[in-house]
C-alpha cells in the first residue's frame, strides 16, 4: 500500500488494514507532537507528508510542496522519511546510535526509516531528529545542498 489515493491524511488512515492504521496513526501522532511549526500535513506522493507549503517555498526542483517527514503503509512494513537525518551526517549518527543504545534493530537506507509496529523505534530520537529544522532552516538547508551540486 505505498501509493494512496487518498486526499487526505484521515481518508488515508481510513484506507488502511485495521492493524497498519494502528501502527501509522501512533507514529503520525509522534511526528505531529514534535512536528515545528510551519509545515503542513497533507497527502502527497500516496503517503502522509509534513511539507513546505509552496507559498512559503515556491521555486522546489519539481514544483511539489518541499518534503521534510513523510509516513506510508506497505504491504509487510512501514515506512518513516526522515529527510532531516539523510540531509545531516550528525543527526543520522545520533539517530543510529539512540537504536543501538536502545538495543533496537537500525533499519534505515537514505532517508528511508522501515518498521513493522511503534515498538521497533526509537520514537524519542525520531522526535529530536523532526524537532530539528523549521521551515525555514529546511528551506536553507535545501537551498544549500542545491548550491554544492
Amino acid at each position: 500500500m505505498a501509493r494512496s489515493a487518498a486526499k487526505t491524511p484521515d481518508e488515508y488512515l481510513k484506507s488502511l488494514p485495521a492493524d497498519r492504521r494502528a501502527v501509522i496513526a501512533a507514529v503520525r501522532a509522534v511526528v505531529n507532537k514534535h512536528m515545528p511549526a510551519g509545515y503542513q500535513e497533507a497527502m502527497n506522493w500516496g503517503a502522509i507528508m509534513w511539507e513546505v507549503p509552496l507559498m512559503q517555498f515556491p521555486k522546489t526542483p519539481n514544483g511539489q510542496p518541499l518534503c521534510y517527514v513523510s509516513l506510508a503503509a506497505h504491504k509487510n512494513y512501514c515506512t518513516l522519511y526522515l529527510m532531516g537525518a539523510y540531509s545531516n551526517s550528525a543527526e543520522y549518527a545520533a539517530l543510529r546510535a539512540a537504536f543501538a543504545k536502545a538495543g533496537k534493530k537500525f533499519d534505515m537506507g537514505k532517508s528511508c526509516l522501515h518498521f513493522t509496529t511503534p515498538e521497533d523505534l526509537e520514537l524519542d530520537a525520531i522526535g529530536t531528529v523532526i524537532a530539528r529544522y523549521s521551515p525555514d532552516q529546511w528551506i536553507a538547508v535545501m537551498e544549500q545542498s542545491r548550491r554544492r551540486r
